[in-house]
């Protein structure tokens, strides 16, 4: 099992952990007339639509 032969400097610590970022999910316009955002090649959660076609029947 690896084990670090020594401590890791506080400035090294914050320089590796600040990669480490939330990025903001991708959203496309939905092709309804509503035009919500949704994320790319998911169906619709407001009209259940995917691909130009009805893929979840919506209440």
């Amino acid at each position: 099992m690896a084990v670090p032969k020594r401590r890791m400097s506080r400035s090294n610590t914050r320089h590796r952990r600040a990669r480490w970022k939330a990025s903001v999910p991708q959203v496309v316009p939905c092709p309804c007339p509503r035009k919500e955002m949704v994320v790319p090649h998911r169906a619709c959660t407001h009209c259940g639509l995917y691909n130009g076609r009805q893929a979840v029947e919506q209440p």
